[in-house]
């Protein structure tokens, strides 16, 4: 693939994306998931569908994963149909499907669309078929061995994920979420992604460049504990909302320090934040609950249900009574 690059997919951008998720027996279900599910949570919280995704399979069949579920398809992989971003993903048994007509699909595929990239063992056909040659790349740290000595073109990087132009690759399971979390915040902003992360109550989000660890320890992400404690704050209070002043004394900081942790991290005034954050929490009691309007007002912080009902028509486009009748 040539050095020229095509406008790269991790940018800001409001045109529905098209991915293509191309799933071959053997992949791990959680490797499936870390793709697939922060889009799906995107798609629902923006109220939009910024990610047009499907599931397709070399036969058209469904698929089965290491832990016996099966991932339904909507199709045979057609590397001629129009897509922005191919996400290959694999686990045991890549060498068989390495065949001939798979890999010139890919490269086919790989030349008309935006990005493409493996997860986990699908880094190795993405490498077979090509389109990693001259490139840094990553894989599971148990193959990176393996994958060096196969494709010695291959710039290999023990990163939990690389993006080198249009061709990104993922470690496993964990670094493929982060590479989804890093997708969203590009495209839509740095709010969409927190909602994202706090949906699956995930908590450490990591760089592209920070090693793939042997052991696991779960450690906090690297975002300004402030802001951490801020957040964790207006949580703790969506029902008697605190003023900025408030949050930002228990925070140690000023008033004028929180908001410009909030505008550079954030892209918003905690005030925007903090409102939106009791906006998602009474949209999930309206869709997902029987709560009446005016009990939903009181546990998110409004001071009526007329006023309630007004700041949601503004920021969903619909009152919360049509919202959930439909």
């Amino acid at each position: 693939m040539p050095k020229s690059e095509k406008p790269t997919i991790f940018r800001p951008e409001r045109a529905t994306l098209k991915v293509t998720l191309l799933v071959f027996s053997g992949s791990s279900v959680m490797c499936v998931a870390s793709t697939v599910d922060p889009l799906r949570a995107a798609n629902r919280i923006s109220g939009d569908t910024p990610f047009d995704f499907k599931f397709v399979s070399m036969t058209g069949e469904p698929v089965g994963t290491t832990c016996g579920l099966p991932i339904a398809v909507s199709g045979r992989f057609d590397p001629a149909e129009p897509t922005d971003m191919l996400v290959v993903i694999a686990g045991f048994g890549t060498q068989n499907y390495a065949t001939a007509a798979l890999l010139a699909g890919m490269r086919r595929a790989a030349r008309a669309a935006r990005a493409v990239g493996g997860v986990e063992a699908g880094t190795w056909l993405v490498a077979r078929a090509g389109l990693l040659e001259g490139r840094a790349a990553t894989t599971h740290w148990e193959d990176m061995e393996d994958f060096s000595a196969a494709f010695p073109g291959v710039d290999v990087r023990p990163d939990r994920y690389v993006i080198d132009g249009p061709v990104f690759t993922c470690g496993g399971a964990s670094p493929t979420f982060d590479l989804m979390l890093h997708l969203i915040r590009a495209r839509l902003g740095m709010a969409v992604a927190l909602d994202v992360a706090s949906v699956f109550i995930y908590d450490q989000s990591r760089a592209a460049t920070d090693a793939q660890p042997l052991v696991s320890l779960g450690r906090l992400d690297g975002y300004d504990p402030r802001l951490a404690q801020a957040i964790r704050l207006m949580e703790g209070h969506v029902d008697r909302p605190l003023t900025t002043a408030a949050i930002a004394k228990r925070a140690g900081v000023t008033s004028r320090t929180l908001e410009a942790i909030f505008r550079r991290s954030i892209g918003e005034t905690p005030g925007a934040y903090y409102l939106r954050l009791r906006l998602n929490a009474a949209r999930k009691l309206v869709t997902d609950t029987r709560v009446p309007m005016a009990d939903i007002a009181g546990r998110t912080g409004f001071s009526s249900a007329a006023a309630f009902s007004r700041a949601f028509s503004r920021a969903f486009g619909t009152a919360p009574v049509r919202l959930r009748r439909r």
